[in-house]
C-alpha cells in the first residue's frame, strides 16, 4: 500500500500537472506546508476538456463497473484514513480527533454511491394510447464542475464527487485555496482504485478566473457549489448564460431552541456538538441559541461548565478539542461580531476574545442577553461564539427562528411530541434535529430551503442531482 503524500500540482487528464506558486498555510501555526498550482483560465479550459474527451468513456461504462471502481476508492480511504486525518489538520486546523471523523464521513459518501450506482431507475408510465408504451429513463448531465470549501475539505469533495462518478458524469474539481491538498491526496487514491484518465481532474488557483471558465464553459453542463450565499448568488448568474444546471448548498443561520420542557444535560450536550464542532466553522452550526426563560438559568450553568472545560490548540495535540480559525479574516469576523453584541446590551458570560495562543485562536464564547438586532443574529459568526436568546412563547420563538433569508439548519429539544410536530411544519429549514444536536449522516438528503441553496446532497437524491431525465414515447405496430 502506497503512503500519502502532499502533492504539489494538478491533477488533469491522469497527470500531475502545473508549477507550484500558491502557499498552503497551517492555520495554527502559520507555516507553509506546500504550494499549489495557479492553473488560470487556460489550466481549467483543458481541465474541462480533459473531462469532456473522457466523458462517452464513463458514462457507457457499466453501473457495476462504476459501483466497483467507487468501492475500491472507498476501501482506500479507510486505509490511509489516519494519513489522511493528518493532512487534513494540518491544513484546515479542526483537532485530530474531528478529522478522523470527517474522513469516516467522506468515505460513507462513496461507499453509499458505490451501491447507488446500481440504483438509477427509470419507469414505466402506462400510456392513455393503447399503441404506445411510455418509458422515462435517467442519463449521465454530462461534465459537473464542483467548488468545494475549507472547512469540510474531505466530506465536501466526495459528498459531490462520488455521485457524479457513480452517476457517469466526469468532473472537473476546484477546492477551496486554503486546504487544496487533501482534495489531491484523495484523487490521487481514486486512481488507485482505477478511476480512468480524465474522469476526475482537480484544479487550483485563482477563483475568479477558474470560475468565469467553469460558469461560462458550454461543455459543462452542472455546477455544484458549497460556500456562501454571495458567491452562490454570483455563480449562479454567471452560469445563466449556458443555462447549466446548478446544486448550491450556501449559508445557514440556524436557531438551537430549548424548550421548559426540555432534557438540559442532554440539550446542553447537543448544542457544544452543534455550536463548537468544527471551532463553530459550520454551515449548520447553531448560530442563534433560544432557551425558554423557565429554565434559562439551569441551562446556562450547565453549558458554561462545557465551555470552560474546552481545551483550546493545535489540533494535532490529541488532548486539543478546540482548533485555530481557519485565517485571520475569519478571527476579524468573530471579534467584530463579539465587539457589536456587547456594544447593544449583549452580557459577556465567558470568552470573547483572541486566545493567549495568538495567531488563528479564539476563546471559546457564551454571550447573553442576545436579540435580533445584533449582526451575529442576522450573519453566520462561524467561530466558537454561542449568543443565547431568552422566550417564554413557542409562537414568538418560531417566528423569530424563522426571521432569516437562510433555511438550512434548525434544532428543537422538548419532550412534546404535540410541540415536535408543530414545529416540524412550522419552522422553514430543510432540515430539523429533534432532541440532537448532529444530523449529518450520508444517508439522508442535506440542503435547504430559502437562499440556504438550491437542490440536495447525500441520500438516494443526492445521485439524481446528476441525472437528465429522458422521455421516451414508443408508438407499435399492432401486430397479430
Amino acid at each position: 500500500m502506497m503512503a500519502i503524500s502532499i502533492r504539489e500540482n494538478c491533477w488533469v487528464g491522469g497527470q500531475w500537472v502545473g508549477r507550484p506558486e500558491l502557499p498552503v498555510i497551517n492555520p495554527a501555526t502559520g507555516e507553509e506546508i506546500a504550494k499549489v498550482p495557479d492553473v488560470g483560465s487556460k489550466g481549467a479550459t483543458e481541465a474541462v476538456a480533459s473531462g469532456a474527451n473522457a466523458l462517452e468513456g464513463w458514462r457507457s461504462t457499466t453501473a457495476s463497473v462504476r459501483s466497483s471502481i467507487l468501492r475500491g476508492w472507498f476501501d482506500l480511504i479507510g486505509r490511509h484514513r489516519d494519513e489522511l486525518a493528518r493532512l487534513l489538520t494540518t491544513e484546515q486546523g479542526k483537532p485530530l480527533a474531528e478529522a478522523r471523523v470527517e474522513i469516516d464521513y467522506a468515505a460513507s459518501f462513496v461507499e453509499l454511491y458505490a451501491e447507488e450506482a446500481k440504483r438509477i431507475y427509470g419507469e414505466i408510465i402506462p400510456s392513455p394510447r393503447a399503441d404506445c408504451r411510455i418509458m422515462v429513463t435517467r442519463h449521465p448531465v454530462g461534465v459537473v464542475a464542483a467548488i468545494t470549501p475549507w472547512n469540510f475539505p474531505a466530506a465536501m469533495v466526495t459528498r459531490k464527487v462520488a455521485p457524479a462518478l457513480a452517476a457517469g458524469c466526469t468532473v472537473v474539481l476546484k477546492p477551496a485555496p486554503d486546504t487544496p491538498l487533501t482534495a489531491l491526496a484523495l484523487a490521487e487514491l481514486a486512481d488507485e482504485a482505477g478511476l480512468p484518465p480524465g474522469v476526475l481532474n482537480v484544479v487550483t488557483g485563482n477563483a475568479v478566473a477558474i470560475g468565469e471558465v467553469l460558469t461560462s464553459d458550454p461543455l459543462v453542463r452542472l455546477l455544484t457549489f458549497t460556500g456562501s450565499t454571495a458567491v452562490g448568488k454570483q455563480l449562479m448568474r454567471q452560469c445563466a448564460g449556458t443555462v447549466k444546471k446548478v446544486g448550491l448548498e450556501l449559508g445557514g443561520n440556524a436557531p438551537f431552541i430549548v424548550f421548559d420542557d426540555a432534557d438540559l444535560d442532554a440539550a446542553a450536550v447537543g448544542l457544544m456538538a452543534s455550536k463548537f464542532r468544527n471551532s463553530g466553522q459550520t454551515c449548520i452550526s447553531a448560530n442563534r441559541i433560544f432557551v425558554h426563560a423557565a429554565v434559562h438559568d439551569a441551562f446556562m450553568g450547565k453549558l458554561i461548565e462545557l465551555v470552560n472545560a474546552l481545551c483550546v490548540g493545535n489540533g494535532l495535540d490529541p488532548v486539543v478539542d478546540q482548533g485555530p480559525l481557519i485565517n485571520n479574516g475569519a478571527v476579524e469576523k468573530v471579534e467584530r461580531h463579539v465587539a457589536d453584541a456587547l456594544r447593544q446590551g449583549g452580557v459577556l458570560v465567558t470568552g470573547g476574545k483572541r486566545h493567549k495562543l495568538g495567531g488563528n485562536f479564539f476563546e471559546p464564547t457564551i454571550i447573553a442577553a442576545a436579540h435580533d438586532k445584533m449582526l451575529l443574529a442576522g450573519e453566520e459568526t462561524f467561530g466558537p461564539v454561542a449568543a443565547i436568546f431568552k422566550f417564554d412563547n413557542e409562537k414568538v420563538v418560531c417566528d423569530m427562528a424563522n426571521k432569516t433569508d437562510s433555511g438550512l439548519a434548525a434544532y428543537i429539544y422538548t419532550s412534546d411530541l404535540g410541540r415536535i410536530a408543530r414545529l416540524a411544519d412550522a419552522l422553514e429549514f430543510g432540515m430539523v434535529g429533534v432532541n440532537t444536536g448532529a444530523i449529518s449522516t450520508a444517508v439522508a438528503p442535506f440542503g435547504g430551503v430559502k437562499e440556504s441553496g438550491i437542490g440536495r446532497e447525500g441520500s438516494r437524491h443526492g445521485i439524481e442531482e446528476f441525472t437528465e431525465i429522458k422521455y421516451l414515447n414508443i408508438c407499435i405496430s399492432p401486430g397479430i
